[in-house]
């Protein structure tokens, strides 16, 4: 009889809880009995993960937010250590969020717990310094840029290009024909329909949805427009409801990846949307804006000159050449979002240019499934 195996996971978004989900299914798939538990959201609950702590509660941004949530971060680091103290996991799956998971790396290499971190902090942005500390705490490094790979081999790493989850994750989804989805939507056929993603956190939609909004507005005069509204099942419906009411828009609601499936151009918050969006080569204006002293520290701390996932992976990653606009901070404004979208939207020739060099990227990303080849990994360890 062979006995009960267990992991942590500790994915503390909502992107990371969706791509541990991928390896997670697969390892349940074949070891059912494995008891895997941690940080994670509605994803890894589903398949019966033991959640010491949810996305919901972790997904805190900025340097002034973390220092305000502090005291809850340390009361989360000790209860999450003292469960791997009391587990004993065979193995560890982290996820991104360098900030927590660079820290228990340390902690679970001193416990004797081999440490397999997918999708890796993106230190070839900021923060080179981690590198040292993921050559002396993980044993396994898996990567999902190609570009990746000669970085940390610079460093003196091996990393493992195993593809990127984005591109698994959407060739599962099923789309109606776009004349099928205006007729259910009630959008006349000649209209013009831009798409709206403000993004997964409530700092995010406080800052940018306003700012789309008073963009969405001016559009609409300028022609027959039509506006879909990807919103995030994480977030209290209240807070888009608030600002539409005082914006005076009726965005149609959909799925997000709707909006990308069906856009003719979007407006999207700087994140892994920009990368989703690449994969169905949307147009798409990318924003992002934060408070004036997260971005005054981020400012001198971020050494790329393009900060959307969308153009680092179709230009390049020290590239100052931009396949989609990137509007930050105080140049993320209604008046500016909205002459940059009609300047792409009244020109087929800038539009259809977009579309063919997001498709050119969108190859870059692609390997055999990054789920098994995780899971591959993790039985092991296992």
């Amino acid at each position: 009889m062979t006995c009960r195996r267990k992991l942590f996971v500790l994915a503390g978004e909502v992107s990371g809880d969706l791509h541990a989900a991928g390896p997670v299914r697969e390892l349940l798939a074949a070891r059912p009995d494995t008891k895997v538990f941690g940080v994670g959201g509605r994803k890894l609950a589903e398949l019966g993960a033991e959640l010491l702590y949810t996305t919901d509660q972790m997904s805190i941004m900025g340097f002034v937010e973390v220092l305000k949530h502090a005291a809850f971060l340390r009361k989360a680091i000790r209860e999450l250590k003292a469960a791997i103290v009391r587990e004993k996991p065979d193995a560890a799956l982290l996820i991104d969020y360098p900030g927590m998971n660079l820290h228990l790396a340390a902690f679970l290499k001193k416990q004797g717990v081999p440490v397999i971190y997918y999708i890796s902090p993106q230190v070839w942005a900021w923060k080179e310094r981690r590198v040292e500390k993921i050559r002396a705490c993980v044993d396994r490094l898996l990567v999902i840029f190609d570009f990746e790979v000669e970085f940390y081999r610079r460093h003196g790493i091996d990393a493992e290009f195993v593809g990127n989850p984005v591109v698994e994750e959407l060739a599962e989804l099923k789309f109606a024909p776009k004349p099928e989805f205006l007729a259910r939507m009630g959008i006349d056929s000649d209209a013009r329909i831009v798409g709206l993603l403000p993004g997964s956190r409530k700092q995010e939609i406080e800052k940018i949805f306003p700012e789309m909004l008073g963009a969405a507005k001016h559009i609409g005069e300028q022609g027959k427009t039509v506006f879909l509204l990807g919103r995030s099942p994480h977030i209290d419906p209240a807070l888009y409801d608030r600002y539409l009411r005082e914006a005076g828009i009726e965005p149609l609601d959909c799925t997000s990846y709707e909006v990308m499936r069906y856009s003719d151009l979007e407006l999207v918050t700087s994140g892994t949307a920009t990368l989703e969006s690449l994969c169905f080569a949307v147009p798409m204006v990318v924003l992002y804006k934060t408070s004036p002293l997260n971005y005054f520290i981020g400012k001198r701390l971020v050494k790329l000159h393009n900060i959307a996932l969308a153009n680092i992976v179709a230009c390049g990653l020290l590239s100052e050449k931009q396949a989609v606009p990137e509007l930050i901070q105080h140049e993320a404004n209604a008046g500016n979002i909205s002459r940059k979208v009609l300047e792409i939207l009244c020109n087929d020739a800038v539009s259809s240019s977009m579309r063919r060099e997001l498709r050119e990227a969108r190859g870059r990303l692609s390997s055999d499934s990054p789920s098994r080849h995780v899971a591959a990994v993790l039985f092991e360890y296992l």
